[in-house]
């Protein structure tokens, strides 16, 4: 739902929003896997935020283009940030630990890290490339610099991480690229390693499945993606790049209702479920362990 051509990755399956997680693709079919699944990553990866390894992410004009990716696409990104922030402070303390899942990126890393000095984080992806883009964000915030040890990326999927356990959790455009069979257990790895009432946010594509009606009107989830597109080329994304992205989304992503989406975290293990955040065709959610 964006323009692919523009997002600074060598991935030939590039995905919407800007981050990288599990793709729809043959060799990581699983997202529960330990391990990525090509000959030379055998076993996850521990990345120091003192070291991070050299990529192409290098180019600052891609990292540039990687940082555009959510604020230009996802409605009202820049004040989700710190919505996920506030949700978390109601029960993280100020000396705390947080899981972020879908780590890629270092968006919502570098936003808690230099609102909170005081929490420590745990960050998985399957992306290494977008892991070290992570470490090179998070150095140029200066989180690094003042505590190497604040951060620790994790090469893999949720079993990647750390058992904690954690003050609270976050999972942000991630959850619509992982099948809907495997959502309930990758909740549950999520709830696993979080203390007994600590705050969980997710947010991703959610929209309600309505059929289309007699008179010519799309079905609800059609009418959502188009709507979706419409605020993309809105802001300034090429009419037939919004138009290409959205039926990628359609043909490749497990979008869920939201309904099925606050089963599945109930399902998990988690309670007081709560939706917090409605942007077109995403939603967001608080829960707890």
């Amino acid at each position: 739902m964006a323009d692919f051509s523009a997002l600074p990755t060598p991935d030939p399956h590039p995905h919407p929003f800007g981050l990288s997680l599990p793709k729809p693709s043959a060799d990581l079919a699983n997202p529960l896997d330990k391990r990525i699944a090509t000959p030379q990553n055998q076993r996850a990866h521990h990345t120091t935020m003192t070291q991070p390894t050299a990529t192409p992410f290098t180019d600052p004009a891609a990292v540039a283009r990687y940082a555009e990716g959510p604020r230009r696409n996802v409605p009202g990104y820049d004040s989700l940030l710190p919505m996920v922030r506030i949700l978390l402070a109601e029960r993280v303390p100020a000396i705390g630990r947080v899981l972020v899942v879908g780590a890629g990126g270092g968006l919502e890393l570098e936003d808690m890290a230099l609102a909170h000095p005081g929490w420590r984080f745990d960050g998985v992806d399957p992306s290494q490339p977008m892991l070290d883009l992570a470490a090179q964000r998070l150095q140029r915030a200066g989180v690094a610099g003042v505590a190497g040890d604040r951060v620790a990326l994790h090469h893999g999927y949720v079993q990647s991480a750390p058992a904690g356990p954690f003050d609270g959790a976050t999972c942000l455009l991630t959850f619509h690229f992982v099948p809907r069979e495997e959502r309930v257990p990758m909740a549950s790895e999520i709830r696993r390693r979080l203390k007994l009432g600590a705050p969980f946010v997710a947010m991703h594509l959610s929209v309600a499945h309505g059929a289309a009606d007699e008179v010519g009107w799309a079905g609800e989830r059609d009418l959502w993606l188009s709507r979706y597109a419409e605020f993309q080329v809105a802001s300034g994304v090429a009419p037939e790049h919004a138009a290409r992205a959205r039926d990628k989304v359609t043909a490749e992503l497990a979008v869920l209702t939201p309904q099925e989406d606050e089963a599945i975290l109930r399902e998990a293990g988690f309670s007081d479920v709560q939706m917090f955040y409605m942007g077109f065709a995403f939603r967001g959610w608080v829960a707890l362990a």
